[in-house]
């Protein structure tokens, strides 16, 4: 089990949220997604590591940006 913190640029309200968490919970292996819009904090429990370019495809699908 791995759990990872990103930043993302962008978000700012609860809409921003879910469309942040539905695209990262479709990458393999993601089990869980914690948003939180005020920091920009997005954690990620995952499988195993994930690849950084499938979080920020994730992200940029999403509409918003990973910074890091």
């Amino acid at each position: 089990m791995a759990e990872t913190t990103y930043t993302v640029k962008g978000m700012s309200c609860g809409h921003c949220a879910s469309s942040v968490t539905e695209e990262v919970s479709g990458i393999a292996g993601v089990s869980a997604v914690n948003v939180d819009v005020a920091s920009g904090k997005v954690t990620v429990t995952s499988d195993a590591p994930l690849d950084v370019e499938a979080v920020d495809a994730a992200v940029t699908e999403a509409g918003y940006q990973l910074v890091s």
